[in-house]
């Protein structure tokens, strides 16, 4: 009798678990998802192979040869012909979950994890985690990742536009900088050449930084000045900042404004490998568009921007300030390459306006813009320096683009590297784009053991793709036309673009540092 209890409690218990089959996965478990045939990218960088994949709810569960006459699966999706990669990570972002939760613009360009609270700038500030729960309950359409802003915690703590801090004010900002860490920020941004970042010394940035170094976070700098005479000198004040705190840090949006000559390229890459040789931590961003997008304030003077009175300045200096900004969209390669982004003037180029007005483009800032009035994109970058960037292997893409900004970064980035970096011009292979937009930016935010690559128990966020059929359709005309191409996005096990057409949003989460 004790025998034949035994093998009826060994049966019963084998039922209940399952047991694994020749082929690594379980004959007794139903999964969602069996994706066929496909080229397998897996993010590692790695040379593409032929492999099925299995879905089990929000986790990818068993990669490999499936076959289906000994498991359960809900939905059968064939890949061949095309490939299956992990879902694109966007290392620079921009928008508000509470207002635009769906994202399209990003998941139409395979997107699935986007970075908020860049270049200095983030909501809520002592009140992270009431903003991470609120941005749970509106279910995000793509994964959101936080940092908090330099610049917002200034403003918080009533500094905004001073050089000097007292040790009160110092210390509440630091406590802002803990309570975001506690909440499951990943670190902190700066925008040093915004205001009020202009304003902060290496002290205050030291200070900020070492609890998130402590903490195992990492700290996003929009440098103080892309410029091509400063652009070293900006990076060595990021790298001191990491090196007296101990943090690792990432340039977002790495260029050289001004700089046509490549031989400049290699003076800044070689610059941050002799940073890692010394062993810092330092990567970064690029967005593939010879424009910028900021606002116009980037134009005028420090001295005709807060904490100055304008219309003094105005008053008394006009004659100076036209001829500042007379000079500075010269060398921003004139009032042409100045294409507003914002309303009444978005589409058109301040040459355009100038035009209309029937005055100077000088007066045109002066008297109808001013340092605060406009957002536009600026032509000033160069293409072949843009494209020696991006060919680096510790550049990984960004967009630094939102569903609304007048760019069509926002609406193409990714796509388009795909379109013209690998299928038209062969500059990076398919596998190693793939890796700067998955495996490089999950490992650079430590969020690689849940996401960023196609393994066993990871998220399911993926993507389903012929490579030759990606494209970028947004310009600078018509900056918000969605991408094409991606036949199937995926986001937690969730598909929101089916055979190429939406048909689910929210299933985005509000990743947390601790929880990776």
């Amino acid at each position: 009798m004790k025998l034949i209890a035994s093998l009826i409690f060994i049966l019963c218990y084998s039922i209940t678990i399952g047991y694994s089959s020749d082929n690594g996965y379980s004959r007794e478990i139903s999964y969602t998802y069996l994706i066929k045939g496909g080229t397998v990218i897996d993010g590692t960088g790695s040379k593409g192979f032929k492999a099925d994949i299995l879905i089990k709810d929000d986790h990818i569960k068993f990669i490999g040869k499936v076959d289906t006459g000994e498991i359960e699966i809900d939905r059968i999706i064939d890949a061949t012909g095309k490939v299956v990669t992990p879902g694109f990570i966007d290392t620079h972002a921009h928008g508000n979950p509470l207002s635009t939760p769906g994202f399209p613009n990003f998941l139409s360009m395979g997107v699935t994890t986007i970075n908020l609270g860049q270049d200095g700038s983030s909501p809520r500030v002592g009140d992270t985690k009431g903003w991470m729960k609120d941005v749970e309950e509106v279910r995000p359409g793509v994964n959101i990742i936080h940092f908090i802003g330099h610049g917002s915690i200034r403003r918080a703590a009533g500094v905004n536009e001073r050089s000097n801090v007292t040790a009160e004010e110092l210390q509440k900002m630091i406590s802002y900088v803990e309570e975001a860490l506690s909440a499951g920020s990943f670190g902190m941004s700066t925008g040093l050449e915004y205001i009020p970042g202009t304003f902060v010394g290496m002290e205050e940035l030291v200070a900020l930084t070492e609890p998130i170094g402590k903490k195992g976070g990492m700290v996003m700098s929009h440098i103080r000045n892309e410029d091509d005479s400063y652009i070293e000198e900006s990076i060595t004040e990021l790298i001191e900042q990491g090196r007296r705190s101990a943090t690792p840090i990432h340039i977002s949006h790495i260029k050289i404004v001004y700089g046509n000559d490549e031989t400049r390229v290699e003076e800044i890459l070689d610059l941050l490998q002799d940073t890692r040789t010394n062993g810092q931590i330092v990567t970064a961003d690029i967005y593939p568009y010879t424009a910028s997008y900021t606002g116009i304030g980037i134009i005028f003077p420090d001295w005709a921007k807060a904490p100055f009175n304008y219309r003094e300045v105005v008053t008394t200096r006009r004659e100076e300030l036209a001829t500042y900004l007379r000079d500075r969209v010269a060398m921003r390669n004139g009032p042409e390459a100045t294409l507003f982004g914002t309303q009444p003037y978005a589409g058109k180029t301040l040459a355009q306006v100038a035009k209309e007005k029937g005055k100077s483009f000088e007066d045109v800032l002066i008297d109808d813009i001013g340092p605060t009035g406009a957002g536009a994109a600026y032509f000033v970058m160069s293409e072949k320096v843009m494209a020696r960037f991006l060919s680096n292997s510790n550049v990984m893409i960004s967009s630094d683009g939102s569903p609304t900004m007048h760019h069509p970064r926002g609406y193409g980035s990714f796509a388009k590297i795909i379109r013209k970096y690998v299928v038209e011009e062969k500059l990076l292979t398919l596998e190693e784009a793939i890796h700067k937009m998955t495996g490089l930016p999950a490992s650079t935010l430590g969020i690689n053991k849940t996401r960023g690559y196609l393994k066993s128990d990871l998220a399911a966020d993926l993507l389903i793709f012929d490579p030759v059929w990606v494209q970028d359709r947004a310009d600078y005309e018509n900056p918000h036309t969605l991408a094409e191409g991606f036949d199937y996005v995926m986001v937690n096990g969730q598909l929101v673009i089916d055979n190429g057409n939406f048909i689910h949003v929210g299933s985005g989460k509000m990743l947390k540092r601790q929880d990776n």
